[in-house]
């Protein structure tokens, strides 16, 4: 298969929106060694779950798929740009490349007309935004103040987990 044909899987998938209520056209398919081995589709409002995005559900259907979390060399084909919270997934399971189609402005574009109608798909940061805001140390993000808690027993918790794990 070529990376046309895998676009055009990604772009079926996200076809299939239209016709499940809660879904959004946000299609995405992971390849490694030129085979399929994950498939997703943005269902976030559907099962009420905010990280339920196409290339989400891709990356975990194909680590479901292959028992690991280790998806070095992966190729990400998706139907809009990913927004950081899926490019995070993607450098942190070893993506080698990127395909998609919309653009990020389309993207935002595709949704405003739709959240007039339905609320709950206004976003409350756009792509851009939410890059820079995840972007700044915990302290410093606008949108959530933070405060350190708990830190001696989280510390307790964390040296017993590795001193487990590594006796075994």
């Amino acid at each position: 298969m070529t990376p046309d044909d895998f676009m055009a899987r990604a772009v079926a998938i996200a076809a299939t929106a239209k016709d499940e209520p809660g879904a959004l056209p946000y299609g995405a398919v992971v390849v490694i060694d030129g085979e399929i081995v994950g498939e997703g589709l943005n269902r976030a409002a559907a099962i009420h779950d905010p990280t339920s995005h196409g290339e989400v559900e891709a990356i975990r259907d194909a680590c479901k798929r292959l028992g690991t979390t280790d998806l070095t060399g992966a190729e990400m084909y998706t139907t809009a740009e990913p927004c950081a919270m899926c490019a995070a997934v993607m450098l942190m399971s070893g993506f080698k490349k990127l395909y998609y189609a919309y653009e990020a402005a389309q993207g935002k574009a595709f949704i405003g007309p739709l959240a007039a109608k339905d609320p709950s798909l206004s976003r409350r940061f756009s792509t851009d935004e939410l890059r820079v805001a995840t972007g700044q140390p915990t302290d410093a993000r606008p949108a959530i103040p933070a405060e350190r808690l708990g830190v001696d027993a989280a510390d307790a918790v964390f040296k017993d987990f590795a001193k487990a794990f590594l006796a075994r």
